[in-house]
């Protein structure tokens, strides 16, 4: 292939000159990036020593960037806000890192400026003046007045139908972090589309779409609305296309047509992209998976002699380093449950094809590379996610294991689980969300506080930290215990049963209210121009505190549990800190636990089988339940950083977890509770059912360097070797952290020595020093292995 002059071709000769060089396909014909990477990826199974070093020109805009505004942000939080333009894909003119004369490989920004915020007042009024006002700004009165007095939002949308019950569950904490403020996010548009087939051809295909539903005389009255609502959203989606055009044009880009070679692949994806977080600020905003399509490009342009290996990481470099300063206006309580700045731009790789080819690629190796201290250095954005299986080559798994060392900014997801249920096209949205791209969708759920329903079931209903009768008098009688004073496993069983029935219904009631509100104020009309016309639904439910409630019950089966009550607690050494002032005397607000018991994280089966029950039991209350555009109810293992939260606003457990402590993140077994070695957490882990929690199942594991190996190549051979046995054991997801934890303690009391030191919480990657002081000194508390196995 050459290059050509666009400006003299029509648009048959663009499209193929676009296509000249590629294996044809059915992709040809209709939509279907999938067709395509298939046919035209280049497997790769060697190792890294192609790899080309950084360029000039990435290490001048990588440092401008980090001294002139991620500097300003390490002492200030926020660089900038604009307050007078609410958020479009067009709202801003081009802007650039530093110039457009250096800033000229990957183009475009979220704004007119590097790391400054705009507001998106379509999810809700009240946040963004709150997050303005935290910045040190006012809000722009006339933008306020458009937003309170004339556009109904999101935030109001919700509010304004939700049910007493749903507002009591969200003030006593056991609904927290709901997306009914915020944009929900985990939406992933295929944006490689717009460089396979160019908007235009888009915009006809959605036109298309629109058309293909003729109305009937005889729709029911739902039939009608949903008709309606059809034509409406791929008008929308039209729109945005228009847009998306508009957008290229202020970079002098002509996005109507296929992107020519390599660089305009990339380029055009990620306008695609950008078009999207300039329009939503869901709280993630996935990439997609794209090293694959990227590297067809990059392979037929490397034999046409257009690039060199340099030209190819330098372009891999540069779109990292813009999707590193996406930013979103969030308020300091926002933080306090997503906290560290994420944003999600999880960039999905590896795995292996449907017919047994490994979807490694050279520019798999290029991505890994922009972490290496050569390049970017490590970051938490984008989120790299890499498809593990034991068969995947052996020169890239030593790779991701060195960089995973070296860094500790990778996750790993199980590809068998992933492909076998969604394919070999999927992408994680988020952190362990796995999705058909351009195929499927989630209304994200966030999460329920399912160990604090472990409390109301032993409480009647009430809350343990405020008293108030949450779940309404008689659904739940109080436990009463047995004649020797113990709680009895079976009937605290029976009543968490009860317990769980009540909060998914609260659960599911709140969120069918909050995606109608969604669809109806703040649709993604992006991100939905670049999925099918008929896309596949999930709801993604969430829970949070596993360990904890599976520890409590098994130390109601195990050993003794002996509640303590509110009118005794003062009197009770070291539970004078439970009483709750002006609760019941009957709220029972701590628990002496007498006797060992089996902790979960151990690979024991007597804890493991309890947690597996309860996630089962969660799942399964949540399937029975009527749910918002016929969406499939799924549910993950995963907190955020949230965990924090969760501790804080919960009590004690007859686990003997603490009141206001935090819980382990995701599926994690308790801080510190996990003592037999890495391996053995991750096989209790391991043993929950995928086809319960299709939405993921985030374990979170740190071991010290000496834990892993005396020097480099072995440590790099045992955390291969640990990735393979844990995923041979049926584990989803392992955030893997090599550090010591003295290194994170001086990170604590010297953040100006440690700027990029990256962290993996639960299920992403964040610079440890973004963490707030109470989250930082969690991620201390957890286990650090001292090995794969110990005694």
């Amino acid at each position: 292939m050459t290059a050509v002059d666009a400006t003299a071709l029509s648009a048959e000769e663009l499209q193929a000159k676009a296509w000249d060089g590629f294996v044809e396909g059915d992709w040809q014909k209709d939509i279907d990036v999938r067709d395509f990477i298939q046919k035209n990826y280049t497997p790769y199974t060697g190792d890294e020593s192609f790899l080309a070093n950084a360029t000039e020109k990435t290490k001048h805009l990588w440092k401008y960037l980090d001294d002139n505004y991620l500097a300003v942000e390490r002492k200030q939080r926020v660089y900038d806000v604009d307050t007078h333009t609410p958020a479009d894909i067009d709202a801003f003119p081009a802007g650039y890192i530093e110039s457009p004369e250096v800033d000229n490989v990957i183009v475009g920004l979220q704004t007119d400026v590097p790391c400054k915020r705009a507001m998106m007042p379509n999810g809700g009024w009240r946040m963004v003046e709150q997050a303005i006002k935290e910045a040190g700004k006012e809000p722009d009165p006339e933008i306020k007045k458009i937003f309170t007095r004339y556009r109904k939002t999101h935030n109001d949308g919700v509010f304004g139908v939700y049910t007493k019950d749903i507002k009591v569950a969200r003030h006593n904490k056991i609904l927290t972090g709901l997306p009914d403020a915020y944009g929900r996010g985990r939406i992933i548009g295929d944006y490689r589309r717009v460089a396979l087939y160019g908007v235009n051809a888009l915009i006809k295909f959605k036109q298309r779409d629109k058309d293909s539903v003729p109305y009937r005389n005889d729709f029911t009255e739902t039939e009608i609305e949903h008709w309606i609502r059809f034509r409406e959203e791929h008008d929308e989606q039209i729109k945005a296309l228009k847009k998306l055009i508009v957008l290229g044009n202020e970079y002098g880009l002509d996005l109507s047509r296929p992107a020519q070679t390599a660089k305009e692949a990339v380029q055009w994806t990620y306008m695609g992209y950008l078009a999207s977080v300039k329009s939503q600020d869901g709280a993630a905003m996935s990439f997609g998976r794209n090293s694959a399509f990227f590297d067809c490009y990059f392979e037929r342009d490397l034999k046409a002699g257009l690039i060199d290996e340099t030209d190819a990481q330098e372009i891999i470099d540069n779109i990292v380093m813009k999707l590193r300063i996406v930013r979103f206006l969030r308020t300091k309580d926002y933080d306090n449950i997503f906290s560290g700045d994420p944003y999600w731009a999880t960039w999905s790789d590896a795995g292996f094809a449907d017919d047994g080819r490994p979807m490694v690629t050279k520019t798999s190796f290029r991505l890994l590379n922009t972490l290496t201290l050569e390049h970017l250095g490590p970051g938490p954005e984008p989120n790299i996610t890499i498809f593990w299986d034991p068969k995947l080559p052996e020169g890239y798994k030593k790779f991701c294991a060195k960089i995973s060392i070296d860094t500790s900014a990778i996750q790993y997801e199980s590809d068998k689980e992933i492909r076998n249920h969604w394919g070999d096209d999927a992408a994680i949205a988020c952190c362990v969300s796995p999705m058909r791209v351009g195929k499927q969708m989630q209304f994200f759920a966030a999460r329920v506080n399912s160990a604090k329903a472990l409390l109301y079931a032993i409480n009647g209903g009430r809350d343990e930290m405020t008293g108030m009768q949450v779940i309404d008098k008689g659904v739940i009688d109080p436990i009463k215990p047995e004649a020797d004073g113990t709680l009895d496993y079976e009937k605290v069983k029976a009543n968490y049963e009860k317990a769980l029935e009540w909060l998914s219904e609260t659960y599911v009631k709140a969120l069918n209210i909050i995606h109608y509100m969604h669809d109806k104020y703040a649709y993604e009309s992006i991100e939905m121009a670049l999925h099918d016309k008929e896309v596949y639904r999930t709801l993604g439910c969430g829970m949070s505190g596993l360990s904890i409630a599976a520890d409590s019950l098994s130390a109601c089966k195990y050993a003794k549990v002996y509640p303590i009550y509110n009118k005794d607690a003062k009197n009770e050494p070291g539970h004078e800190y439970e009483y709750v002032e002006g609760a019941d005397d009957d709220l029972v607000v701590g628990y002496k636990t007498v006797g060992d018991f089996p902790i979960y994280g151990n690979d024991d089966d007597r804890a493991d089988d309890i947690a597996k029950w309860v996630v089962s039991t969660v799942m399964g209350q949540v399937k029975r339940l009527p749910v918002y555009r016929g969406a499939v109810p799924t549910q993950s293992i995963l907190t955020i950083t949230s965990n924090v939260e969760y501790g804080k606003n919960t009590g004690s457990f007859p686990s003997r977890h603490k009141k206001g402590t935090p819980y382990a993140p995701g599926a994690n077994p308790e801080n510190g509770m996990d003592s037999h070695g890495m391996l053995p957490s991750m096989f209790s882990v391991g043993k929950i059912d995928y086809n319960d929690a299709l939405d993921g199942i985030s374990l979170t594991n740190t071991i010290t360097p000496d834990g892993l190996g005396r020097d480099e190549e072995e440590r790099i051979n045992n955390l291969v070797g640990i990735l393979d046995a844990g995923n041979g054991h049926g584990l989803y997801h392992a955030n893997i952290n090599v550090l010591r934890k003295e290194t994170m303690e001086d990170a604590v009391e010297h953040p100006e020595k440690y700027p990029h030191l990256t962290v993996r919480v639960s299920g992403y990657a964040v610079n440890f020093v973004k963490l707030t002081k109470e989250q930082q000194l969690d991620v201390i508390s957890r286990t650090f292995h001292q090995g794969a196995v110990t005694d």
